[in-house]
């Protein structure tokens, strides 16, 4: 397995109204090179404008393309992704060529995780149309076609339904050959996972262990309709953790996030669908979501600012694991 962490970048609240914007970004900066140090595999941002409880004044939302754009002359070995990419908040051409040049910045490592986007609010305030499920997901995949197009061809020509393109140029391209990874993030069951089948090099969603059993049958589904080999698709889990050796400090933890942090959810419920416990608890729920066949797991930490937990987890997860 692989791991990677998600960045406090203000879309679980995680900064107070009256901190400096230098020391938050200083915040994101630490956690980054922590991560790097510590050997974790990945991080990843979200791609939102407004917070996960919409527009709140004087809330902070670091923007995705900017951060790992930032981040990636300023890390050696951790990869950098997107949780996801929204398709409809960029031209895909144009996101093609961010993109590329994000990955010679990187000198190689960047992940392109893409959705056709849901959160309405977000679109009306920028001014964004908001067309309906199906047309978002049709859009998604003409643009992961153009996506990979403009990374791998000289001169780009596409005529699809949403969008067309009459001799595009993108140079450099990616130093990943074929390509940088695409991660399809989404469960849809009657469209997305369509794109995930034809499309993906990676699929990524949040839930607990019954639902992406489930889904994960769904998706071997349509993967056999369009004739492309399951295995080829890495599988992804996102999550929240929270770590200590004891129970009741795991319980105290929790109790002392903002329910913001915590989506509202019990400890019960959150615990169910994250890795809420001790080492050994979280060791053991890995290995059943191991035996699943996934990957890669992508964790938000609350407290990933203070260390304490993302040095327990490698010392005491990953290790054992590996």
């Amino acid at each position: 397995m692989k791991f990677g962490v998600l960045l406090p970048q203000g879309w679980k609240l995680e900064y107070p109204l009256d901190m400096d914007p230098r020391d938050q970004w200083k915040t994101i900066v630490n956690v980054v090179m922590k991560t790097d140090e510590l050997g974790y595999d990945h991080i990843w941002v979200y791609d939102h404008f407004h917070t996960r409880h919409g527009p709140l004044p004087g809330r902070s939302m670091f923007d995705a393309w900017t951060l790992v754009t930032a981040l990636a002359p300023i890390t050696k070995k951790v990869r950098l992704g997107t949780l996801v990419t929204c398709n409809l908040f960029r031209n895909p051409a144009y996101l093609a060529k961010i993109s590329s040049i994000v990955d010679v910045i990187s000198d190689g490592r960047l992940e392109l995780g893409i959705g056709a986007g849901w959160d309405e609010h977000e679109f009306r305030a920028y001014g964004y149309d908001f067309p309906k499920l199906r047309t978002r997901v049709e859009m998604l995949e003409e643009a992961v076609q153009i996506i990979k197009l403009m990374w791998t061809q000289e001169d780009v020509h596409f005529d699809g339904k949403y969008y067309k393109l009459d001799g595009a140029l993108n140079s450099p391209k990616p130093l990943q050959k074929p390509h940088p990874p695409i991660l399809i993030g989404g469960g849809g069951e009657k469209y997305l996972l369509k794109v995930v089948a034809k499309y993906a090099n990676k699929w990524n969603i949040p839930s607990n262990y019954e639902e992406y059993a489930a889904k994960l049958k769904i998706l071997q589904d349509r993967c056999s309709l369009v004739g492309r080999n399951f295995h080829d698709i890495v599988l992804t889990w996102e999550t929240t953790t929270i770590i200590d050796r004891k129970e009741e400090e795991v319980k105290r933890k929790f109790e002392g996030y903002t329910a913001d942090k915590m989506g509202g959810m019990k400890y019960e419920v959150r615990k169910n669908k994250g890795l809420l416990g001790a080492p050994e608890e979280i060791v053991e729920k890995l290995k059943k979501f191991e035996a699943l066949g996934i990957q890669e797991v992508i964790m938000y930490f609350p407290c990933a600012a203070e260390f304490t937990e993302l040095e327990l987890f490698r010392d005491e997860v990953i290790k054992k694991l590996r």
